[in-house]
């Protein structure tokens, strides 16, 4: 049995990841990017970037190709454009980015540390309505709190 852990570090070396102040520049020079934030819905309105999409990783693959209820037309069409997968820590990321590759997605990368390193490194982000999030209320929302039934049992 693999760990979550460790199947998304086999599948690092064949992917693209970007730090967050790589991707910042990028959206600073006004590249043509698609950012698909792979969050739950829950997740992305309680923050996320500024003109990313939501696309949970749970429906991602169908998204990605027409025909599907879930199909997002703006990713479909994406094959050829510049790709940014983004989840809370960058794990989510890494598989989704991964999937990406292997449906044909060419320029698709990981936002490496995810949103909490998007965070750490003071960048903003926004919420369902728009508003600017607080970058301490983010750090609160990024701790763990793990209920003890989430806990693994003492060995």
């Amino acid at each position: 049995m693999k760990r979550f852990t460790e199947i998304v570090n086999e599948h690092i070396p064949h992917i693209q990841e970007l730090f967050p102040w790589d991707l910042d520049a990028r959206i600073q020079e006004g590249n043509d990017l698609l950012l698909v934030d792979i969050r739950e819905p829950y997740e992305f309105d309680a923050m996320h970037i500024d003109g990313s999409i939501n696309v949970p990783r749970g429906i991602l693959e169908t998204a990605c190709e027409y025909n599907y209820e879930e199909t997002v037309p703006e990713l479909v069409e994406a094959r050829e454009r510049e790709v940014v997968v983004i989840c809370r820590s960058g794990n989510r990321s890494v598989l989704g980015a991964y999937m990406m590759q292997l449906m044909g997605y060419r320029k698709v990368a990981s936002l490496k540390t995810g949103l909490r390193g998007w965070n750490d490194f003071e960048l903003p982000m926004r919420d369902k309505d728009g508003g600017e999030v607080d970058i301490d209320d983010a750090d609160d929302y990024f701790t763990p709190k793990l209920r003890p039934e989430q806990m693994a049992p003492a060995s």
